[in-house]
This record gives C-alpha cells, sequence and structure tokens, in this order.
C-alpha cells in the first residue's frame, strides 16, 4: 500500500546529558519518512522547506525511495527550526527556539503520484492544515492515521476536535490523552476518545511502552531496554512511521494486524534514541529491524502455567 505522511522536514539543535549539537536534520516527516524507506514502503512526503534546507539531505531522501514531490521549496524562505535541552531523566525538556519561519504559511500541496495513497499519517500540525490536507485529497484514504499534542488542545480546541471526527487511528501520548478526555484513568480516556471518533486510540508512555485500544479492547507492550539512550527527539514520530508501514506492508487494518504493527512502531522507534538526529535510522538495515523486532517477541513472549 502506498503511503502519504504529512508534516515537518526541519532542523533541529538538541542537548541532552551526553552531548549536543548544532543545527542537523529533523522533522515529524523525515523520521517517518526514513522509518517507511527502512521497511521498503512507498512513501510521499507533504511538506516544506527553505532555500536554506541543503540539496544533500533531500537526495539522501530520494536515494532511500522517498518521494518528496510534495516537499515545497521557497526559496527566500528559512527551514522551520527547533530547538531543545533535554533533563537527566530525557522524559522531560526546555524548549529553547521555535522559528517556524516557511511553516508558518504552509498550504500543503498534495501531488497527482499520492492521490491514490491508501494511507494517511497526518503529523503533528495545526488542525485546520490537517484539515485542508484531507478536502485537497480526491478520494479519502483507507486509513487517515493523527498525530497532535496538547498545544492545539490548549489553542484550537474546535479545530482539533473537527479532524478527530474524520480520523480512524489517533496516537497521543498519556497527558495529551488525559487533557483531551479530561479523565484520569487511561481506559477511560481512550473510551471518551473513541466515542470522538477514532476507532483505534494509541497512548503512547514513552519510556514505558504504548497500549492500543479498540472497542474495549486493549493491547499494551513494554519499551525495548537499551544500553545507550543518547537523544529522544523523533522516537514518537519514528514510532507512527513504523506502525502505519507495517499496515501499508500487510494491507489489513484489523486489531490483531495493529498490534504487530505497535510492535514494529517501537521497534523503529528504539533505533533513533541510539543516536543524535536522524544518524540512526539513516543507517539501519533490514537485518537490524528483524533482529530488533525479533528481540521484542522475546521480552513479551511466555507461557504460564499454574
Amino acid at each position: 500500500m502506498k503511503l502519504i505522511a504529512v508534516g515537518t522536514v526541519a532542523f533541529d539543535a538538541i542537548e541532552t546529558p551526553f552531548g549536543k549539537t548544532d543545527k542537523i536534520l529533523g522533522g515529524a516527516a523525515t523520521y517517518i519518512g526514513l522509518a517507511a524507506a527502512s521497511m521498503n514502503i512507498p512513501v510521499h512526503l507533504v511538506s516544506v522547506i527553505g532555500g536554506d534546507f541543503p540539496q544533500e539531505y533531500l537526495d539522501m531522501m530520494t536515494d532511500k525511495g522517498i518521494n518528496v514531490d510534495g516537499v515545497e521549496m521557497i526559496k527566500e524562505g528559512k527551514t522551520f527550526f527547533w530547538s531543545g535541552r533535554y533533563h537527566n531523566d530525557l522524559n522531560s525538556r526546555d524548549t529553547l527556539a521555535t522559528e517556524l519561519n516557511v511553516l508558518e504559511n504552509f498550504d500543503p500541496k498534495i501531488p497527482a503520484s499520492a492521490q491514490d495513497a491508501e494511507i494517511l499519517l497526518l503529523g503533528n500540525l495545526h488542525p485546520a492544515v490537517q484539515l485542508s490536507v484531507l478536502e485537497k485529497m480526491e478520494k479519502r484514504p483507507k486509513l487517515v492515521v493523527l498525530d497532535t499534542m496538547n498545544f492545539w488542545m490548549d489553542h484550537t480546541w474546535d479545530l482539533l476536535m473537527e479532524m478527530i471526527t474524520k480520523t480512524d487511528v489517533i496516537s497521543i501520548n498519556d497527558e495529551e490523552a488525559r487533557q483531551l478526555s479530561g479523565e484520569y484513568s487511561l481506559v477511560k480516556a481512550a473510551k471518551k476518545i473513541h466515542e470522538m471518533g477514532p476507532q483505534f486510540v494509541i497512548i503512547k508512555k514513552g519510556e514505558h511502552g504504548a497500549i492500543l485500544f479498540h472497542k474495549g479492547r486493549i493491547f499494551a507492550i513494554p519499551a525495548l531496554p537499551l544500553e545507550e539512550v543518547f537523544d529522544p527527539t523523533g522516537a514518537g514520530d519514528t514510532f507512527a512511521g513504523g506502525f502505519v508501514s507495517y499496515l501499508a506492508k500487510k494491507g489489513d487494518f484489523s486489531f490483531e494486524n495493529m498490534k504487530a504493527a505497535l510492535i514494529a512502531g517501537s521497534a523503529m522507534a528504539s533505533f533513533t534514541v541510539e543516536k543524535f538526529g536522524t544518524e540512526r535510522l539513516v543507517e539501519i538495515t533490514e537485518k537490524d529491524i528483524v533482529k530488533r523486532v525479533n528481540d521484542f517477541k522475546e521480552l513479551t513472549t511466555f507461557d504460564v502455567v499454574l
């Protein structure tokens, strides 16, 4: 199945307890695209960049099979930039700088080659932009997956609610799920979010894994314990990219297959945190992915006899 991902292609500057970087390649669509490419899934990116964006980055994406026809370059503009500093636990961070630049007036362009995509993944953007993408699709994709955050809940509630009603799968973290639903219990939160529209609710819990909810059924997985974690930036986007790429590979949107997709997404995200930015995603092979998925299976598969 063909996948279209709408989100940021950007620059990040990151500081963690283990080091810091100057401007490096980042952005939600970038992580999603690299995850899909690593799983050999045809992916079309829709984003916007400035004239300061290096051609070598676009060439790298193209070489990996990522279609960048939908990435608009505004030559006189500057690319979206984010800078942040992570605390010692890597679960919290301070934003040091956010420069919207060309993203401020982002008007997504859906290329003809992507109009027949069966899966649409809407990265964390203004809900008005997300809605405009759906309006520009000639035919509704078979599966619409939404990522959002508490900022949009605080500032664009009505538009976000409209977008959520048009969503099949929503992926948010536990804090966002509680804010969106007004419930502390994640089970109750998922039930309320179901009532807003999505058939499937994914609640991410960072280093504690993720939970999938669907019509009263629940599936939970841990995060894979790693010896070294350098940078959590982009892990959630990589998770989403791996999740939808597995669905695209199998062409099956059942709850059982989404359970497997959750493992695939978590396996992909576990690579991202091992180095700064996209560095680890760029270098992994299919053999690496198979081993990492098998590591998850060993971690979570067991027999119990009472």
